[in-house]
């Protein structure tokens, strides 16, 4: 399995963020957002169409296909709020078990510069991988969602 590490210097082009965009809509299932919500998240870590203060995408592949893939945000922010917020992160459901998701996660925790926040629904599975790697329900979260 190889990594590639995508941030503003080392950009996604228009077609690799429609496949990453794709990837993850696809293999997020249930607990995935629209397409273009991804997109936005892919474009925020890449310095692509808003001022923002970046990111990176890392992207597995095995035999050039993508396996697995997270976005990962900088918030600007620190102690408070963490550095970087875990936005996406999936594996290709014929890949998933094998340790996969895991070792995408540790490599994004090495990247990251700072500590990360990343938000899970109490039933995704997931959620067993992120405590044993250390992660703590720390907070509720509550949303106001303005209309």
């Amino acid at each position: 399995m190889t990594f590639v590490i995508y941030n503003p210097n080392q950009k996604l082009s228009d077609d690799q963020k429609e496949e990453v965009a794709g990837f993850l809509y696809t293999q997020l299932e249930k607990y995935g957002d629209k397409k273009v919500d991804i997109l936005a998240a892919i474009n925020f870590a890449m310095r692509d169409v808003i001022p923002s203060m970046g990111g990176f995408v890392l992207v597995a592949k095995e035999n050039k296909e993508i396996v697995a893939v997270t976005v990962v945000n900088s918030t600007g922010m620190k102690g408070y709020i963490p550095e970087n917020i875990l936005v996406y992160i999936a594996t290709h459901k014929d890949s998933r078990g094998k340790g996969i998701g895991k070792e995408l996660m540790q490599k994004a925790m090495e990247l990251a510069d700072g500590s990360i926040a990343l938000h899970v629904e109490p039933d995704n599975p997931a959620k067993h991988l992120y405590e044993k790697l250390g992660f703590e329900n720390k907070y509720l979260e509550m949303r106001f969602t303005k209309k």
